[in-house]
């Protein structure tokens, strides 16, 4: 365990549990990326499923709540814009589905 806090750089166990959040919070961002790509190659053409918008939201919720807790400005700015875009994919979805167009 010693050797793990020391290769990630963490002092305490609450900072371990933190970077593993946030590695937790990449790994569902960049899962986005084998969603996308296997629905596209299902459909034989490039789609964007919803499970995209559900990956990348959460992915940048957890990074971002990382971010915060590290009081870190470029990951705060760099996925701030990302978390309301994605929140504003899955209202449009979800008013579509629900007949109402925005």
């Amino acid at each position: 365990m010693y050797h793990l806090m020391t290769m990630l750089h963490a002092d305490t166990a609450a900072d371990l549990a933190w970077i593993v959040f946030g590695l937790f919070g990449q790994l569902m961002f960049t899962g986005r990326f084998l969603v996308q790509w296997l629905a596209s190659e299902r459909a034989g053409r490039s789609v964007v499923p919803v499970t995209f918008w559900y990956f990348s939201i959460m992915g940048g919720l957890i990074v971002l709540l990382y971010g915060i807790h590290k009081l870190d400005p470029v990951i705060i700015l760099g996925q701030l814009p990302g978390v309301l875009i994605y929140s504003r994919n899955l209202w449009l979805i979800r008013q579509h589905r629900r007949g109402n167009p925005a």
